[in-house]
């Protein structure tokens, strides 16, 4: 059963569907500062939009064009018509600011209460949201789509894992709404506690917000005793609800018909065949206040293809495998933080914190992973300890084609993060600074 029809209607529809909200999308780009310009300088209107695929009449808009026209450039109604707005910075440059109508929330809400229906969660299901509220989307977001579901939603909050503990046995949470790097630091606790998977009634984890690999998906699955449903969203396409694992956990449905996307090449821009990995863009076709043509995510990954077991006809993304952006070259070899987690998360031995530090030594650019390990490894002799030094060093190699150095830490060492975890301390900036001083 379906939260709503359109989840099963047939491919055909959906592309005329997809056309119809495309024509309207661009209509109302017209009175966008940016893509009005744009839209007359190539001399198309709503009229030159036939089919989804002619998107690609359309130029990219990328990352920068939102950071030039902040803070209201892309705006299509006046400043009154919106009731919210998100402002997403990353870590670094200026920040992007996304305004949201009514007509938008309203919609947001209903594609993340389509989600939630997705993995199992119902009405009248308790929702405990264990993320951070405020400018990032994914609390606000996760909290309007399980109030638009019919879950007693609870608005817990990032972090203070005592208070989550007592709010998950006091009012028997069904589901929850976690970011992955807490919830493996969750379910430690948890162990600390002497509380076993089993004692809490939760079933469901919305897991999102950071890259991670199926390897520790299952390890929250295990230390957690429930079922992690991966997700998919960014603020510029409105936050979370973008695209959903289902029950059968066999790749994130990406809702077509409020969103056009496409996989391309990186370099050379043009689509890839389902299966290969390339560079996410999308479009957005119900937003009326700030819609968004062609956005550039930087994220890679795929369409799976074939069709999914629940029945669902909406196209599946694979999992993030990294991001354009945040590759790592360490001598000539290209290296994405994700592989060194999935050779990470593949070691029983190896706790849930880990750092990769970049560094210069004698010129060069060096990398150097300090890794937490269980208490009763680090307890363990020095021989144990040097064993498994060699075997991650050599798990490592062979993932990433470079030699790390590596460092055990005793667990705790490295502070957690109740935000979204900080992986990449890059240090060689830093001191290229220091020993020019």
């Amino acid at each position: 059963m379906f939260y709503d029809a359109v989840e099963g209607i047939s491919r055909d529809s959906l592309a005329a569907l997809q056309t119809e909200r495309l024509r309207r999308s661009v209509a109302t780009c017209l009175a966008s500062p940016f893509y009005g310009k744009r839209l007359r300088a190539l001399g198309l209107g709503p009229e030159d939009f036939n089919s989804p695929d002619d998107i690609r009449k359309l130029p990219f808009t990328v990352k920068d064009d939102l950071r030039a026209g902040y803070p209201d450039g892309f705006l299509c109604q006046p400043r009154d018509a919106f009731i919210r707005l998100h402002v997403s910075s990353g870590t670094t440059g200026a920040p992007t600011a996304v305004y949201y109508t009514a007509n938008d929330v309203d919609s947001w809400s209903h594609l993340v209460a389509r989600c939630m229906h997705a993995v199992g969660l119902r009405r009248g299901d308790v929702f405990q949201n264990m993320s951070g509220y405020g400018l990032f989307t994914g609390g606000l977001g996760i909290h309007y789509g399980a109030e638009r579901l019919g879950c007693l939603t609870v608005p817990a909050g990032a972090g203070n894992s005592k208070r989550q503990l007592k709010l998950l046995r006091d009012f028997g949470v069904d589901g929850v709404h976690i970011i992955p790097s807490y919830a493996l630091h969750f379910g430690h606790f948890l162990q600390q506690e002497g509380i076993e998977p089993g004692d809490l009634k939760w079933r469901f984890a919305l897991i999102g917000a950071e890259p991670h690999t199926e390897r520790a998906r299952r390890r929250i699955e295990e230390l957690l005793g429930l079922k992690a449903f991966n997700s998919y969203g960014l603020t510029e396409m409105n936050g979370p609800g973008v695209a959903f694992e289902c029950a059968a956990q066999a790749g994130m449905h990406v809702w077509e018909d409020a969103y056009i996307a496409e996989i391309v090449d990186p370099v050379s821009g043009e689509p890839l065949p389902d299966g290969e990995v390339g560079e996410l863009v999308m479009t957005t076709l119900c937003r009326d206040g700030m819609p968004l043509l062609r956005y550039r995510t930087r994220d890679l990954t795929r369409f799976i293809p074939g069709e999914c077991a629940c029945g669902r006809t909406h196209r599946r993304l694979d999992r993030i495998t990294g991001r354009t952006d945040d590759m790592i070259i360490i001598k000539g070899c290209n290296v994405f933080p994700m592989q060194i987690e999935q050779a990470l998360m593949a070691m029983p031995e190896v706790a849930p914190n880990y750092l990769i530090e970049l560094y210069q030594e004698n010129d060069m650019d060096q990398i150097r992973v300090k890794v937490e390990i269980q208490d009763e490894v680090f307890a363990a002799d020095d021989r144990t300890r040097a064993a498994l030094h060699k075997r991650l060093v050599a798990r490592l190699r062979d993932e990433i084609l470079v030699t790390p150095a590596v460092e055990l830490v005793r667990r705790g060492s490295i502070p957690p993060a109740e935000g979204k975890a900080v992986r990449v301390d890059d240090r060689r900036v830093h001191e290229d600074c220091r020993s020019g001083a």
